[in-house]
């Protein structure tokens, strides 16, 4: 255990400056929208780096290195499928939702501007978009809580029980100190530490093999022949189902809304080099882990028996064996970071979704700026509770719980987000229809179809666009003054847009 002190003190430290970070936030943090949105305050670098942070959680550092390690190169495809998603959420949603937003009404979460946007006064998409919300972040925000409780277990021998609660307590107290300002802050710190990891990691694995190509090859196609082979006999569902999850970026709503507090539409551009430049460095050294990994314990089998009976843990073996204990307390600290990150998002737009959505749109339509931030905080301990109970069962596996949570928001909210920014014909009616065929195709597809292999995001997705369409043409044309908001918001988008190519 000693062995194990320095790595144990630098989680202290971690811990310590994050919460201390939120501390600091507090003192800017004066008024719901402070808490939820950060005051729409954040530049380039820290939309860029937060977006990324909450949006590669502790699958990143375990789910997919796990999933390379086990089947090979052909799991790469997932990471193929989010580099193109993020690209395309970046460049056609990522500005375009920051003008919307704000011409409507200044809204502060999703299903408030779909109120906003739809003219839907009896706020019954408002109810089911907030309700949509809870059910896949509830099991999301579990995804975040096994994969620390499984960080703190390997590292410290704990039981999984007390690592669960040890984890969770340590990213609920910065959400709920701090707001949206600690979260943005804390993620921009944890991307570069991601980062770090992510990339000095699979140098040291190499250099531990032998540092020759030749033999790391020749070892992975002795243990595995078809590792390095990106087809490997996948099928065509397979392969799009893996690409698929790129689809998913459309309706994240802890993505969506780093969008939605950036500065200005004019800092997008900048902050999707950046944050596409982090997420491919950040992808291509987790595939390198999982993938050198396969060599490696196969030349040290002493060492393979953690990682044979649970491939998520590859990315924690290699670093535990090849690192300075000192050295491995930052480069873990990663994982922790990616949890953390992605959990506190989740975490505080389950509590916007229950304070702003529900508690003042039904029950406290005059409640005080001060009593929504207290109510905000109140909920991310409910909601962390609930999380909580969702991953106690110890044979929880992070990357299906995170694609399960991934689909459901996919299905739901992506062709909705998609077409209330680029078509003003789209309806209310259309927009509850899309929302609601979108996630009960996902729940259904899951328990009953699964065995086809097809990620129930494409059915999800599909009739979610076409239900929106067919029913959106049925009906209505959109009120006058639906219309003319959005064409403000388009207008002004573009305005921007052109400033910025002229400068």
């Amino acid at each position: 255990m000693s062995q194990l002190n320095p790595t144990l003190i630098t989680f202290i430290f971690y811990i310590i400056a994050m919460v201390g970070i939120g501390l600091y936030a507090y003192k800017a943090t004066t008024d719901f929208s402070d808490y939820i949105l950060g005051g729409r305050s954040l530049g380039s670098v820290v939309t860029a780096l937060s977006a990324g942070a909450s949006d590669m959680s502790g699958w990143l550092l375990m789910g997919l290195p796990g999933a390379i390690y086990l089947s090979g190169l052909s799991e790469a495809w997932i990471a193929i499928g989010l580099v193109i998603g993020a690209w395309l959420n970046w460049y056609l949603v990522a500005g375009r939702l920051r003008v919307h937003t704000e011409i409507q009404n200044n809204a502060l979460t999703l299903p408030d501007y779909f109120t906003s946007r739809f003219g839907d006064r009896k706020r019954v998409l408002r109810l089911i978009s907030a309700v949509v919300i809870l059910i896949f972040f509830a099991i999301y925000c579990a995804s975040g809580m096994v994969a620390g409780a499984r960080l703190f277990e390997s590292l410290f021998g704990w039981n999984y029980t007390t690592a669960l609660w040890i984890g969770a307590i340590a990213t609920i107290t910065y959400v709920c100190i701090g707001g949206f300002l600690a979260i943005s802050w804390t993620d921009t710190f944890q991307a570069g530490l991601m980062i770090f990891a992510l990339l000095l990691a699979p140098i040291m694995t190499y250099i531990a093999i032998g540092d020759n190509a030749q033999q790391v090859t020749t070892v992975i196609e002795s243990v595995r022949p078809l590792a390095h082979n990106l087809l490997s006999d996948l099928s065509v569902v397979a392969i799009l189902s893996s690409m698929a999850w790129g689809l998913g970026y459309f309706g994240q709503p802890h993505i969506l809304v780093r969008f939605m507090a950036a500065d200005s539409v004019k800092s997008i551009p900048a902050a999707r080099r950046i944050g596409m430049t982090w997420m491919i460095l950040c992808l291509s050294g987790a595939v390198a882990v999982g993938y050198l990994g396969i060599a490696y314990f196969n030349i040290h089998p002493e060492h393979a028996a953690i990682v044979t009976a649970n491939p998520e843990t590859v990315f924690m073996e290699l670093t535990k064996i090849l690192f300075n204990p000192w050295i491995t307390g930052i480069i873990l600290a990663a994982i922790l970071a990616a949890v953390m990150s992605t959990l506190s998002c989740q975490l505080l737009v389950c509590s916007s979704a229950l304070t702003e959505d529900l508690y003042k749109a039904f029950l406290r339509k005059n409640a005080s700026q001060k009593e929504l931030v207290w109510v905000g905080r109140f909920m991310v301990l409910a909601i962390a509770v609930l999380a909580i109970v969702l991953a106690s069962n110890p044979d929880s596996k992070v990357l299906g719980l995170v694609a399960y949570a991934w689909a459901g928001f996919g299905a739901a909210f992506g062709p909705l987000i998609i077409l209330s920014l680029f078509w003003k014909r789209m309806t209310l009616n259309g927009a509850i229809v899309g929302i609601i065929v979108g996630a009960v195709t996902v729940i259904v597809w899951k328990n009953t179809m699964a065995s086809t292999g097809l990620y129930e995001i494409i059915p999800g997705f599909i009739l979610s666009l076409i239900s929106i369409v067919v029913v959106s043409l049925l009906g209505k044309r959109p009120e006058k003054d639906v219309v003319e908001r959005f064409e403000q918001a388009d207008e002004l988008y573009k305005k921007e847009m052109a400033e910025l190519k002229s400068k």
